[in-house]
């Protein structure tokens, strides 16, 4: 019964670090974006604060739904090796976001404007590189503690 438990105690862990990586990386997109959208200075901390209440939030799940089965994939990796090293998910992270771009290259045929600079490729690798970084935070530094260490024995003397 305790393995369970410990098993469901890391899957919320993990499903919380996913949610904050996926507010880490939306975060980053807004800021990235919000010098290109020539706010006054006066207008500034209303977008900004309604950027935190709403579009954060909001562009959070897409970006959860897009970098999700990537995601799978390196958190799998992280818990079965035991991997709690920050610069291991801030390159998954950006890996992440350079497959997501390849998700949009390959779903956007006739109007690639956006897609193909550099600018927006960057920004998706960076905001990947930024929920790598919130994930490891929450869930990351303790992966793979769920596993019991193996025991060491040393051979008997004859």
């Amino acid at each position: 019964m305790n393995g369970i438990l410990t098993f469901l105690i890391r899957s919320v862990v993990v499903l919380l670090g996913y949610a904050v990586a996926a507010l880490c990386s939306s975060a980053f997109l807004h800021v990235v974006s919000l010098p290109m959208l020539g706010f006054t200075a006066e207008e500034t901390p209303a977008v900004v604060i309604g950027s935190v209440v709403f579009s954060i939030p909001f562009i959070a799940l897409f970006v959860a739904y897009f970098s999700f089965i990537p995601s799978l994939f390196a958190i799998l990796a992280g818990e079965i090796i035991g991997l709690r090293d920050w610069l291991y998910y801030a390159i998954a992270g950006g890996v992440i976001g350079a497959v997501v771009m390849g998700y949009f290259r390959s779903a956007t045929e006739a109007d690639q404007s956006l897609i193909g600079e550099p600018g927006f490729m960057f920004a998706l690798i960076g905001a990947g590189m930024c929920g790598g970084l919130g994930y490891w935070l929450i869930a990351g530094r303790s992966a793979g503690g769920w596993r019991k260490p193996r025991e060491i024995t040393s051979p008997e003397p004859k």
